[in-house]
């Protein structure tokens, strides 16, 4: 069968995600057997071991061909594309609609022990070892129990997963020494064709996988699946030593490396005899979508990254045929399910869903759940302190702001006694509904990581406006390889206009602080802020903001600074209101 059918078909097994929520709601879950590969696909679990609210984004803005496309949806146009229903199970767990109401009626999500039990499940029905476990990164961090364990407890949670192989982010924050050390211990297979050494390291004879292209992680695998093999290729997030302290990988270069890409695609496909091959990614679904258009002969990239949970996969036409593009969201709410009909070296037909994992409806495994108490014991009695009570729903992912990051800046603001904090727009941190405490496992949900110290410094306005620009710039650059996948950092005590269509260094204006007095481009100004790449030696912003909690029995968000948006009316990344 040549490519060009191959995508039709393709195209119909997309659509047969459109409507996850037909499935029968006493058995959410009964996919049932299909093709004679099964690849199970979990991302961005940020080390989310419980069950957790999470809320969706009511602002994810699409700039110029991505404008109302997915992943770029949000609300009730999230809702039409895909034909699900609002008040839906499916509708609270892929929007932010009605979300108190969805978060009392459905519950939490995620949670090993409840995803144990679902893939459990999902294996058995693809018998003969012909179902893989891929984690496309960011297991390891995100939590209070992953940073005092650095990473470590999380590699035992993913042993008894079974996951197969994996691509790293936020695993290379922990530095050279301890990811290498976790790595021993991982069951499964690390990959990733895009971390090379430097060429000073290449000369002082550094580890690498493969010293003469100066490599440094396996950058593929083929798998027996049945009677047919599956290539997987690692795709890690390309832009490490940028996003963070290059310290933390000094050695290592990192990017898209499209060439490299090409070339092993076309080698497992010749010399290796592949049947399929899967690109398990980290680059963001963007850049996903133009990587697909570009590298040919990938069947399916699987991403993650940017935290999109997108129901139905996109078809991506190629100089060869066709890619499919998917995206699994985060925090171990959805887990994606790929089954593929493979057949005398291709891919006959295929079949892809994103099952929402809701914990009232999945039995808890009980030896996952027994780990997962022992891990969390010596840490538990800490981590439950209650620091306050959250007056309105507490959450991070929108473009511009979150309650939790207004909350953030507040408490950076009155521990350093600045009248501007900045904080980064990060996508990992859990939500805590109205009226529910917020505990100090809340807090180091959104701030727990190997930098997270605070800051203060001088800057003139007009530095501070070139910082804003430059973070926006990776947020719209109108190319996706310019993107790095995070949000707009979080600015308390200013506000501003953006046009996300503005060339860069155009983009921001109108900045004042909050009782309205214009920012001087020349004048000097006290600002606070945490997580710099820069080092710093300041108190962690968790220890900040428990004791900013701790002082009030109520914790309110506050009023936003006010952020004008231009030229983006109508957008359907824009929830109305």
């Amino acid at each position: 069968m040549n490519r060009r059918d191959f995508a039709r078909l393709v195209a119909a097994a997309a659509a047969m995600g459109a409507a996850p929520h037909a499935r029968a709601a006493d058995d959410h879950y009964g996919l049932g057997r299909f093709g004679n590969a099964r690849l199970l696909h979990l991302t961005d679990t940020h080390a989310q071991l419980l069950p957790m609210h999470y809320r969706e984004p009511s602002i994810n803005i699409g700039i110029g061909a991505m404008w109302g496309q997915p992943p770029h949806l949000v609300g009730q146009a999230f809702l039409k594309y895909f034909d699900m229903p609002r008040s839906s199970r499916d509708a609270h767990a892929f929007t932010f609609l009605d979300f108190m109401a969805g978060a009392r009626g459905f519950g939490r999500m995620g949670g090993f022990a409840h995803l144990k039990t679902l893939i459990d499940r999902l294996r058995a029905e693809a018998p003969g070892g012909r179902a893989l476990v891929l984690d496309g990164g960011d297991l390891w961090q995100g939590t209070a129990l992953a940073d005092a364990t650095r990473g470590a407890a999380m590699v035992e949670a993913a042993n008894r997963l079974g996951i197969d192989a994996m691509t790293g982010h936020w695993e290379f924050t922990y530095g050279e020494a301890t990811l290498r050390q976790n790595l021993a211990r991982f069951a499964g297979e690390f990959l990733a064709q895009n971390v090379f050494l430097t060429e000073e390291a290449a000369f002082n004879d550094a580890p690498a996988f493969d010293p003469a292209s100066g490599r440094v992680f396996k950058p593929a695998l083929v798998k027996q699946v049945g009677d047919h093999r599956i290539g997987i290729i690692g795709q890690a997030f390309p832009y490490v030593p940028v996003a963070h302290p290059k310290s933390f990988v000094p050695d290592w270069t990192f990017g898209i490396r499209e060439a490299e890409l090409q070339t092993l695609v076309d080698r497992l496909r010749t010399t290796e005899r592949a049947d399929a091959v899967l690109l398990l990614s980290h680059n963001g679904m963007d850049v996903d979508l133009k990587l697909a258009g570009r590298v040919t002969g990938i069947d399916v990239i699987l991403g993650g990254h940017t935290h999109d949970a997108v129901p139905r996969p996109t078809v991506v036409g190629n100089r060869s045929g066709k890619t499919v593009v998917t995206n699994a969201g985060s925090n171990g709410k959805f887990l994606g399910v790929l089954d593929l009909d493979l057949n005398k070296g291709a891919v006959r037909d295929l079949r892809y869903r994103l099952l929402p994992v809701y914990a009232d409806l999945l039995a808890p495994d009980r030896d996952m759940a027994a780990f997962i108490e022992r891990v969390r014991a010596p840490y538990a009695a800490g981590f439950a302190e209650q620091l306050a009570t959250a007056d309105d729903i507490l959450y991070r992912r929108d473009n511009f702001s979150g309650t939790m990051d207004r909350l953030i800046g507040a408490a950076l603001r009155q521990a350093a006694d600045a009248p501007i904090a900045f904080s980064p727009g990060l996508r990992w941190g859990t939500t805590v509904p109205a009226g529910e405490p917020v505990t100090l496992e809340d807090v180091l949900a959104h701030t727990a990581m190997s930098y997270p110290q605070s800051y203060v410094q001088d800057m003139t306005g007009s530095a501070i406006k070139a910082a804003m620009e430059d973070v926006c710039d990776n947020l719209f650059n109108a190319d996706p390889y310019y993107q790095q996948g995070g949000d707009m950092v979080r600015v308390a005590g200013l506000g501003y206009a953006c046009a996300p269509g503005e060339t860069a260094g155009r983009r921001i204006t109108d900045l004042r602080l909050s009782d309205g007095t214009p920012l001087e481009a020349d004048k000097r100004y006290r600002v606070a802020g945490w997580a710099s790449v820069n080092e710093t030696e300041g108190r962690p912003v968790g220890d900040i903001v428990a004791d900013y909690l701790r002082s009030q029995k109520t914790v309110r968000s506050g009023n936003p600074d006010k952020v004008k948006l231009i030229g983006v009316d109508g957008n359907p990344g824009i929830a109305p209101g």
